[in-house]
């Protein structure tokens, strides 16, 4: 069959209510502004400013904020024909804070996470090249139990499949759980991007390097991308071994939120571009740059392509 989508995206669509007060608390912010996020949607938007075919598998509420994201996401050319409206409930929203380090947030988490079976079906996967999800559209059903039939059906298929560790216990406060679902996506061979506070996180505690890499490649993943922010990344691969890319530099820092969908995106947008490990470290790194430097998502005046390949 012939691949009509580059990148599949399933999980999470928010209203990112991001503080305006730079580095505030959430206690301190006073005021926020409205933006659409989740981080399957933002790979999803940013793929689509790329160029790329990209899809959006997700729910909201049959509400204004609902209309405010179909409108948004097809003002941005995703595809929306698998996105679904609850009558019954409203779109979820998170409160973010302004920082130039990893944001504080509280969910507000309704419509997000009622995401079906039917909303996937085999004859729209497989026109995939990419299937992607996130931490967060797995933490809570229908939607766990949707991405990870999906996920499996996906690897039969074919199509390679993409996951950001993003674990947060406030987003999936059972470890034991969480643990056990991840290692069931980690089966299909993704290629996983995580950070050193998703695994803080994880872990409960601070591991190496090392005992990071090899636990997710026990799991099953071949290729895994561990972001350290000024540490740069390191990428290990089971045939080609580990390439550490230092951190590029950034002149002021405006948003971090969203800056590793942004990374993500480049990664993938680079992968299948059949680029190589190193080329893709770069373009990823440049994206998260391009990221951090702007309020919101990535900049629509901006010609991405060719700042990607200058």
């Amino acid at each position: 069959m012939e691949k009509t989508i580059d990148i599949l995206c399933a999980g999470e669509i928010l209203i990112d209510c991001i503080g305006q007060q730079t580095n505030a608390t959430l206690a301190e912010t006073t005021s926020y502004a409205r933006f659409l996020g989740g981080s399957p949607t933002n790979v999803a938007i940013n793929a689509a400013k790329l160029g790329l075919r990209s899809a959006l598998v997700a729910s909201c509420g049959a509400d204004g904020l609902g209309d405010f994201m179909i409108a948004s996401l097809q003002k941005a050319n995703v595809i929306t024909t698998q996105l679904s409206q609850k009558q019954d409930t409203s779109t979820s929203i998170i409160l973010v804070s302004k920082s130039t380090g990893t944001p504080d947030f509280i969910p507000y988490r309704t419509a997000d996470f009622l995401i079906e079976r039917d909303q996937i079906p085999t004859a729209f996967l497989q026109q995939a090249k990419i299937f992607h999800t996130t931490c967060f559209g797995l933490s809570k059903n229908p939607a766990q139990t949707t991405i990870i039939e999906s996920a499996q059906r996906a690897a039969q298929l074919g199509v390679k499949t993409s996951i950001d560790i993003n674990f947060s216990e406030r987003i999936w406060p059972n470890l034991e759980e969480a643990k056990r679902i991840i290692a069931l996506y980690l089966a299909t061979n993704p290629l996983v991007k995580l950070s050193e506070d998703d695994c803080y996180r994880y872990f409960g505690e601070t591991k190496s390097e090392s005992f990071i890499l090899d636990y997710f490649h026990k799991l099953g993943a071949a290729t895994i991308c561990l972001t350290k922010g000024k540490e740069g990344v390191i990428l290990s691969d089971k045939e080609h071994g580990k390439i550490h890319q230092a951190a590029l530099p950034i002149a002021e820092i405006k948003d971090a939120t969203g800056a590793g969908d942004a990374f993500w995106t480049g990664f993938l947008y680079a992968q299948l571009q059949h680029k190589s490990f190193e080329e893709t470290l770069a373009i990823a790194q440049k994206l998260a740059v391009l990221k951090l430097q702007h309020l919101g998502g990535l900049p629509n005046d901006v010609d991405i392509v060719s700042y990607l390949n200058n």
